[in-house]
């Protein structure tokens, strides 16, 4: 039986560390982490890892519900997935396990809430983009990744993995931009 921690923060210029350190005080053997969006599964590589390797008795942990997942579907599948394998979710804020019998209701209802919630974000970031234009004062999001770096990279020979280093971004994020390149 083995605590997994999973952490997760949707863009590449958050931190995880705070994450990090709580699933590591709250003694789990394994951490996983990742940037990406949780609006789906999408991209998570790391969650599948741990869900695939997940064993009999072992816990998969996250300091917060909104961390394993932002839509209910996403989220309930995620919990079933744990089950079929005889595996249990803890969420440490707040405390909520699927050992106990209220525990999978609970995550249900947590669950709606995240996924509500990341709808309000995206209501009031649209109305907020809106206004901008209006004003004349918005010019799009920043670009985070050099894509025409990752492009030449790519075409010099260089793994998914090296680009990923030297550019400062996820293999995910690589594999994206070199697939809308064989499909130009």
């Amino acid at each position: 039986m083995a605590r997994i921690g999973y952490a997760r923060v949707s863009t590449l210029d958050q931190d995880l560390q705070a994450q990090l350190d709580r699933l590591q005080r709250e003694g789990c053997e394994i951490i996983r982490s990742e940037k990406v969006s949780g609006g789906s599964r999408n991209g998570r590589i790391e969650l599948a890892t741990i869900i695939e390797f997940l064993r009999h008795g072992d816990e998969l942990m996250v300091t917060r519900l909104d961390r394993l997942g932002r839509d209910t579907r996403d989220v309930l599948n995620i919990v079933h997935e744990c089950e079929q394998r005889g595996a249990y979710v803890t969420i440490l804020d707040p405390l909520v396990s699927t050992r106990g019998e209220m525990g999978p209701v609970i995550l249900t209802v947590l669950g709606m809430v995240a996924q509500m919630e990341r709808r309000f974000i995206k209501d009031r970031q649209r109305e907020g983009i809106e206004r901008a234009k209006m004003r004349g004062a918005y010019c799009g999001g920043k670009a985070r990744i050099d894509r025409s770096r990752v492009r030449k990279l790519h075409a010099e020979g260089r793994s998914a993995k090296e680009i990923a280093s030297v550019v400062g971004c996820s293999r995910m994020q690589v594999y994206r931009i070199i697939s809308t390149m064989t499909e130009a």
